[in-house]
């Protein structure tokens, strides 16, 4: 399968990197419904939150444990997304959750520099063998906060975290120490393409001052031999039923006809 996915060079690259940018992984259709539909689900916004972010600002995003018939479920389920994993990983991958990150313009906050495994330790994941595949909804650019990585600091292991405004940072001496060792990497992105990282890849995002909001999509995976010991937040393994990439656009399609037909619901 990575030999139809990835060239050897590029899953080199992940292994020494820590992450793999995708282009035009979703269409422009594709990914402009996921945009559409997010911003009029009224589902989502009432259960999206804040995270106040230690500098003055809040980010606002929605997490969601299981998959369902929607473009959201249509995404973490598709082969594009769950088999580059799969080959990145090196091995079955289960759908650990899957969020949207809220960016608005003038007004989206930051997220401390962390490792998501900073986070996932603590449900019972014995091993960093888990990742992300963050879709840019909106065009991801330095001024308005895209994602920003350390390249290859995902090979210094797990870092002890705390608190950082209401979200969890990791520590700040480990963090300046590696920011002196590692390239930092700003991971601008168009509409529709993706990077895919390790779980302890160093990584954050600035507050968005700019004019343009920045969504992205963001789809979390833990392997299978990695089943947590324990019960957390986030679901232990259950297999995933794949579906057609085709699916994303058949889904979001109706979708959004639902939407405009009961704009309420």
């Amino acid at each position: 399968m990575a030999s139809t996915l990835f060239t050897a060079e590029q899953l080199a690259q992940f292994q020494q990197d820590g992450f793999l940018v995708v282009e035009d992984l979703f269409s422009q259709e594709e990914v402009s419904l996921l945009g559409q539909i997010g911003r009029a689900d009224q589902a989502m916004q009432q259960a999206t939150f804040s995270r106040a972010d230690g500098e003055g600002g809040a980010v606002k995003l929605n997490i969601e444990n299981e998959v369902h018939d929607d473009i959201y479920g249509a995404i973490a389920r598709s082969h594009r997304v769950v088999d580059r994993m799969e080959a990145l990983l090196g091995d079955e991958v289960y759908h650990y959750h899957h969020k949207m990150i809220q960016k608005e313009a003038r007004v989206g906050g930051a997220w401390a520099w962390h490792q998501d495994y900073g986070y996932w330790y603590g449900n019972g994941c014995l091993f960093p063998d888990m990742g992300s595949c963050m879709i840019a909804v909106d065009r991801a650019t330095e001024e308005n906060g895209c994602l920003q990585v350390l390249r290859g600091s995902h090979l210094m292991g797990r870092i002890d975290h705390g608190q950082v405004g209401d979200q969890t940072g990791a520590d700040p001496e480990r963090v300046e120490a590696a920011c002196e060792r590692f390239e930092l990497v700003h991971c601008t992105l168009e509409p529709g393409s993706a990077v895919l990282f390790h779980s302890n890849l160093l990584h954050r995002s600035d507050q968005n001052k700019s004019e343009h909001p920045r969504w992205g999509f963001i789809c979390c995976y833990n392997t299978r031999h990695n089943d947590p010991y324990k019960e957390s937040r986030h679901p232990r393994y259950t297999p995933l039923a794949k579906c057609d990439d085709a699916e994303v656009l058949k889904v979001g399609r109706a979708q959004w006809e639902q939407i405009q037909a009961h704009p309420s619901v």
